[in-house]
C-alpha cells in the first residue's frame, strides 16, 4: 500500500464503540492497541473484534493497523496466529518491544504462509531494540514503518522521558529507517490535550528526520498532518529546483542565487514523493 504515514492514532482494542469514530479523525493510520491498552483478562475477548476491524476495508487513504502483544509472550503468539487465520489482504500489524530482526522474520513467514498482504510496523522501545535497530530495519520487505517508544525506552535506560536524554536513540532509529528506505514515526505526546506542546514536538520530530508522529488522542492529528505535509509553496519550490537542475547542461544549476547540486535534488524529490502520497500531486 502506497499510503501516507504522517500520523497514527492509537485506539484501545477493547472499545469497539470508538473504532468507527477513530476512522474519521483524519489520521493516516488507525492502530487498535491489544497490548498496553487492554488488561490481560480482556485480551482474548478483544482479539476477535480487533481482527474483524483489521479485516474490513476502507475508508480510502486510511490504513487499519493492530498492535499485537509481544512475540515473546503467549498472548502475542496467539494474536499472530489469529491474524494469520483471518489473513487480511491489506492493513498493518505492529510488533511491540522488537528486540531483534528474527521477530519480524517470524511474523513475515507466518503471514506469507497465510497469504496475507499485511504490512509490518516495528516498535523499538528497548535497549536490545536500539542495539539491533539497523538489522531490524532491514529484516523484511514487509516492514514499512518503525516507531520509537520513548516511554518504555527511557524507563529501561533510567533517564527522564525528555528530548535531551533520548536524542541519541532518536538519531539512531531515524538513521536506520532512512538507510532502509522506510518511514519512521515518533512517539505520541503524553500531554495529549495541549496542542501547543503537540505542535512543537511534531516540528522537532520532523526536523530530526522523522516522517510522522503518533498520537493517543484525536486533538493533535490535524497539527501532526500539517507538520509532515509539504505546503503549496514548498511543493512549488521543489518543482522549480528540479526543473532548473534538469535544464542545466553540466549537472549544476543556480536558482535564486543558490547553487543546486544532486543532494538538493534528492531532498526535493523526497518532498514531491510525500506530496504525491498525500494526494497533493
Amino acid at each position: 500500500m502506497n499510503t501516507a504515514k504522517r500520523s497514527l492514532l492509537f485506539t484501545p482494542a477493547n472499545r469497539p464503540s470508538a473504532f468507527e469514530k477513530a476512522l474519521g479523525t483524519g489520521a493516516d493510520i488507525i492502530c487498535l492497541d491489544l497490548e498496553d491498552a487492554v488488561p490481560p483478562d480482556q485480551k482474548a475477548a478483544s482479539r476477535d473484534q480487533a481482527i474483524a476491524f483489521l479485516s474490513t476495508a476502507g475508508p480510502a487513504g486510511v490504513t487499519r493497523c493492530l498492535r499485537i502483544n509481544g512475540l515473546s509472550s503467549r498472548a502475542g503468539l496467539e494474536d499472530l496466529v489469529a491474524v494469520a487465520k483471518a489473513a487480511p489482504a491489506e492493513g498493518m500489524i505492529m510488533l511491540p518491544k522488537v528486540g531483534e530482526a528474527a521477530e519480524l522474520r517470524l511474523a513475515d513467514a507466518i503471514l506469507s504462509e497465510a497469504g496475507s498482504g499485511l504490512e509490518l510496523a516495528a516498535l523499538v522501545e528497548t535497549l536490545d531494540g536500539l542495539e539491533n535497530v539497523s538489522d531490524i530495519a532491514r529484516a523484511t520487505g514487509r516492514l514499512k514503518l518503525i516507531m520509537f517508544g520513548a516511554v518504555d525506552f527511557s524507563a529501561e535506560l533510567g533517564t527522564p522521558n525528555a528530548e535531551g536524554p533520548l536524542s541519541y536513540a532518536r538519531g539512531r532509529i531515524v538513521h536506520a529507517a532512512k538507510r532502509a528506505g522506510i518511514d519512521v514515526m515518533d512517539v505520541p505526546e503524553l500531554n495529549f490535550r495541549d496542542t501547543d506542546v503537540i505542535a512543537s514536538s511534531a516540528v522537532r520530530a520532523r526536523d530530526s528526520g522523522f516522517t510522522g508522529k503518533a498520537a493517543i488522542h484525536p486533538a493533535g492529528i490535524a497539527l501532526i498532518n500539517e507538520t509532515f505535509t509539504p505546503s503549496a509553496e514548498e511543493i512549488a519550490h521543489a518543482q522549480r529546483v528540479i526543473a532548473a537542475f534538469d535544464a542545466a547542461p553540466n549537472g549544476l544549476a543556480v536558482l535564486d542565487g543558490q547553487l543546486v547540486e544532486a543532494p538538493v535534488i534528492k531532498a526535493m524529490q523526497r518532498r514531491l514523493a510525500i506530496a504525491q502520497t498525500c494526494g497533493l500531486l
